[in-house]
């Protein structure tokens, strides 16, 4: 929606055929757009005080969780609703202040040379203008924090004894995934080296061992153990949310435009030292098998007796948006194995700005 409001608030702006009544439009403008953000806050508003009954409702036990749930949806389309009629009524005030600008309606004012719209906290519209020619630019304001979509792919495995050499799991067929959001900050006001990088992710560790071999839990240990039936595929798989902090070095050159310093990311040798910590939010193991011309897919799920929280070592570095990317976890795979084996990745990681 407040895209929305600044769409409207330019396309007024466009209408103007006279930049000498500027200051006039513009400010009928702004209030028309402040207008349609504000309906947006008050429904919001509302549509939270509502929801927060239902979960009221919910807690004292007179409604299930489903009934719940479908109430929320419906609170929630009907303040959608509710917005649209509501807004649809403002943008009879824009039509009416355009048609007056262009019947010249709007009181103009032949002292001024330029001006300047601001609209809400980043978003500058400044307006020049001579006898001969108009000019508009956008200017933004200095953001010191970013946000990025991350992804990282690559091999997955083990460290045992130190060492991967001799793994029980396949280097290949062994692989990683993670994919969230981050947000980027620069440390220093005018130096753009140093940044801080935090953020959410969702982490899949996959495991294939090797030699028809299958994970069994016995007690409180979890063994690999040869499987009776001949299997096509093994995998275990670890699902955690975690999150990532990282102190990043941005080699990236500052411009200047303007008289102004404008510090970009991502946008040449990067290199980033931290950690992640996080919990465990699934465990499951699959196999598959062929029995008298029968195709078998079984799924098992469960803890496996594997750790339930995770907090390791992780580094980064690459060019641009693309990083080599190694993550070691510190605390082991299985809570009580006589043997402590911990999980390493390597790959591509990507930030997506």
């Amino acid at each position: 929606m407040r895209n929305f409001t600044i769409y409207l608030a330019l396309l007024l702006c466009l209408f103007a055929s006279k930049m000498t009544a500027q200051t006039t439009f513009e400010s009928k403008a702004k209030a028309i757009a402040d207008k349609i953000e504000n309906i947006t806050k008050e429904e919001k508003a509302t549509l939270k005080t509502e929801v927060e009954a239902v979960n009221v409702q919910l807690e004292n036990g007179s409604i299930t969780k489903e009934e719940a749930d479908t109430k929320k949806k419906d609170l929630a389309q009907a303040r959608a609703t509710i917005i649209e009629n509501r807004v649809a009524v403002v943008q009879e005030e824009l039509k009416d202040l355009v048609q007056q600008k262009v019947n010249g309606k709007i009181a103009e004012s032949k002292t001024n040379d330029s001006s300047t719209v601001r609209i809400g906290k980043r978003l500058v519209l400044t307006f020049e203008n001579d006898s001969t020619r108009r000019k508009k630019h956008y200017e933004y304001r200095e953001r010191r924090t970013t946000s990025q979509f991350v992804f990282a792919l690559g091999l997955n495995n083990v460290v045992t004894d130190g060492s991967v050499e001799n793994s029980d799991f396949k280097f290949a067929g062994s692989r990683f995934y993670e994919w969230g959001l981050s947000y980027n900050t620069r440390i220093f006001k005018n130096d753009n080296l140093l940044h801080l990088k935090y953020g959410a992710s969702l982490m899949y560790n996959d495991l294939r061992p090797t030699d028809n071999r299958v994970f069994v839990v016995n007690g409180d240990q979890t063994n690999l153990e040869y499987s009776p039936i001949n299997l096509k595929s093994s995998r275990f798989r670890n699902v955690y949310l975690v999150a990532p902090l990282h102190l990043e070095f941005d080699l990236t050159e500052k411009k200047v435009k303007d008289g102004k310093n404008i510090f970009r990311t991502h946008e040449s040798l990067r290199f980033g030292i931290g950690g992640y910590a996080g919990v465990r939010i699934k465990s499951k193991q699959k196999t598959e098998y062929k029995i008298d011309d029968i195709d078998y897919d079984v799924k098992a799920k469960g803890d496996f007796n594997a750790s339930n929280f995770i907090y390791g070592l992780s580094t980064y570095l690459g060019y641009g948006e693309t990083s080599l990317y190694l993550k070691y976890d510190l605390n082991p795979l299985f809570q009580n194995n006589a043997i402590k084996q911990n999980n390493v990745s390597l790959g591509l990681r990507f930030d997506f700005n």
